[in-house]
């Protein structure tokens, strides 16, 4: 949710979280909802809180100081994994994969890059995967306002992930296993029975026994199926500095859902009322502060600049006047939709593999947790005496990463996506009342991604169970289709994966 999920980062020329960067994706987007080109233009009123959409983001790109080894492209020698990017999760199954003696190279046309994006988890995913030392800052709850009267809590420490200490990590753990870098930019790929190359932008070719596309959704080099219907969360991200913010130094807010922020601009009101927005904000201190205004999930995409005019109106009311924008963010996250198809001849990993929770928005520990099975995988046939390779090493690859269960369980999260597209700001807010109410064995393993389909069948009839008769009505009546699609969709998935 909003900077919850808080994506992998992709090569720097094709994230699609980025500072102020526009995103442009090789697929269409569907239209966007927002302001007509006839709607009066919104004005920030500067003289209450200041327009911060004036300010100029301080922060620099910013690269880390050690040298990586670079692949020698002069002695054409094949590679076991070529692995495209060095976002967290090129690098994550780079480190799993090498630590077996597979030859793995990363190409990236900046590996050494920083990644410009705002990583947030919940401490206790990365506790259990003992990267818990790259947090730079924890809250022990989280708070959400699902409107003006009613606040929930969520007794779950969450953490912002420092980005320096995150990336150093991943990438000390590729050199102490031999991993080679390449400094390129993949411009095409190519397949042979037993072996894929691909051609880079300063001419260079290199060939592996398997490609890995980790570079995030932007890329061209993943093929589909199915028309690839996503829903896409839209944000604007702001670390600031301001001379005061309400909100508690122990708490992160996870969802702000109260509007009264646009009671006096009545066109935005009736707007957020259809397609609503909230608030992601993690207080660092007294006067340093992340916020993110985000629409969860829209389709058509919620006009970026509608989210900006929201946050404007929302920290005026708020009285948080910013003085300096410290970082920004364009956020445009294509969520749900058909996965890749499978067994195709490129691998993909991070949200090229279509890992990010379709309802939730999260991805970043579950693609640091699913790295060492797809690693296993891939060294399972790789690392033997009898090198599968070709069609069966594309075939176990894609089912070690999506074996029949965890499709069924994507599908679910699907289904959920769906149904909350459905929903306007009212229906929202009742729904998130229910879904914060139930136990925390359901409501973290659902945000965590770590339920089974039966935990998750269970999971539906617990919320059902606590919500209001009203929302119950507007959960069975927008939820019909969904359903069924889910279960046309459940027969599909098993009869291709078990052909």
């Amino acid at each position: 949710m909003g900077t919850l999920m808080r994506l992998f980062s992709p090569p720097p020329a094709t994230q699609s979280c980025q500072f102020l960067h526009s995103f442009n994706p090789p697929f269409s987007f569907p239209r966007t909802c927002g302001t007509s080109s006839r709607s009066t233009p919104f004005k920030a009123q500067s003289s209450e809180c200041g327009n911060f959409l004036d300010l100029k983001p301080e922060a620099k790109p910013e690269f880390l100081d050690f040298d990586i080894p670079q692949f020698d492209t002069s002695t054409r020698s094949s590679l076991d994994v070529i692995i495209i990017g060095t976002g967290p999760a090129g690098l994550r199954l780079a480190e799993q994969v090498s630590q077996h003696g597979i030859k793995v190279c990363c190409v990236d046309p900046s590996p050494q890059s920083l990644w410009p994006n705002t990583y947030s988890v919940w401490v206790d995913e990365f506790e259990s995967l003992k990267l818990e030392s790259c947090l730079e800052k924890t809250w022990p709850m989280s708070c959400l306002y699902i409107d003006e009267d009613n606040v929930k809590y969520i007794d779950r420490p969450f953490g912002r992930i420092s980005r320096k200490k995150f990336k150093t990590l991943l990438m000390e753990r590729c050199l102490s296993n031999d991993v080679k870098f390449h400094k390129a930019k993949v411009l095409k790929i190519e397949h042979q029975e037993f072996e894929s190359s691909i051609f880079c932008d300063d001419g260079n070719e290199l060939k592996g026994s398997l490609i890995v596309d980790a570079s995030g959704f932007a890329s061209t080099f993943m093929e589909y199926d199915k028309p690839r219907n996503h829903g896409y969360q839209t944000g604007h991200g702001i670390l600031a500095e301001v001379d005061f913010h309400p909100f508690d130094l122990d708490k992160v807010v996870q969802l702000d859902w109260r509007d009264s922020h646009l009671r006096n601009e009545p066109s935005m009101l009736t707007r957020n009322s259809r397609f609503p927005t909230f608030l992601f904000a993690m207080p660092i201190d007294s006067s340093l502060i992340y916020l993110m205004e985000t629409s969860l999930v829209g389709r058509p995409v919620l006009s970026y600049e509608e989210v900006k005019k929201r946050m404007v109106a929302r920290l005026r009311h708020l009285g948080i006047r910013v003085k300096r924008v410290l970082e920004a963010e364009k956020c445009l996250i294509p969520m749900g939709g058909p996965l890749p198809r499978m067994s195709q001849e490129v691998m993909a990993m991070g949200g090229t593999s279509g890992l990010v929770n379709p309802s939730a928005g999260y991805m970043v520990a579950s693609a640091m947790a699913l790295a060492p099975v797809l690693a296993e995988a891939i060294v399972q046939c790789l690392g033997s005496t009898r090198m599968i390779r070709g069609q069966p090493l594309y075939d176990r690859v894609w089912k070690g990463l999506w074996p029949i269960e965890r499709r069924c369980v994507r599908e679910f999260y699907s289904f959920g996506m769906e149904t909350l597209l459905k929903l306007d700001l009212n229906e929202t807010r009742r729904f998130f009342d229910a879904f914060f109410d139930l136990d925390p064995y359901y409501l973290h393993g659902y945000l965590s991604s770590r339920l089974s389909p039966t935990e998750l069948a269970f999971f539906g009839l617990s919320l059902f169970g606590h919500a209001s008769v009203s929302s119950r009505v507007e959960l069975i009546t927008k939820s019909a289709v969904p359903f069924v699609k889910m279960i046309g969709n459940l027969a599909l998935e098993a009869k291709q994966y078990y052909i």
